[in-house]
């Protein structure tokens, strides 16, 4: 069999990631409880997207909307990845290309305990810094979770 260039690079070409979740992610510190929630729940986006899922199930295109400074991109990546660990759930609506609706999971929803006392956490430190005298820390006109978030089981919010 003639070998060409097409079949020598057809086997090693990944496929696309595509929609499908993947098994969860490796804990980068081997049994480091830690480390796993702050890979679950870390990076730039995770905690803006399960605010925004706290108020129930939302359209990729409402949550694109939502955090206007996200591109699609990273959207979907991070989305990915919170599927992978479980917090969110994805629900395509018809045959493709149907809208797909995201939600939070039970896992995803214990979440959200934390969240909020990080937000808390958050107002205190930029209180803080006001009276500091630190204003750019204080005045950030990039935040978009100015009320706290509504969970039914836990009780919280602002």
């Amino acid at each position: 069999m003639e070998t060409t260039v097409a079949t020598a690079i057809a086997p090693t070409k990944k496929a696309p990631a595509g929609n499908c979740p993947g098994a969860a992610r490796a804990n980068a510190v081997s049994g480091c409880a830690l480390t796993a929630a702050l890979a679950a729940m870390g990076g730039r986006w995770k905690l803006f997207i399960l605010y925004r899922l706290s108020d129930g199930p939302m359209h990729f295109a409402a949550l694109r909307r939502s955090l206007p400074e996200m591109s699609a991109k990273v959207l979907a990546q991070q989305l990915r990845e919170m599927q992978a660990d479980g917090l969110v759930d994805r629900r395509p609506r018809g045959p493709v290309p149907a809208p797909v609706v995201y939600a939070l999971t039970r896992h995803g929803q214990s979440l959200l305990p934390v969240a909020e006392a990080i937000r808390r956490w958050g107002m205190a430190h930029q209180h803080f810094h006001a009276r500091s005298g630190k204003a750019d820390i204080a005045t950030d006109a990039r935040a978009i979770c100015g009320a706290g978030i509504r969970h039914q089981e836990s009780g919280l919010g602002a």
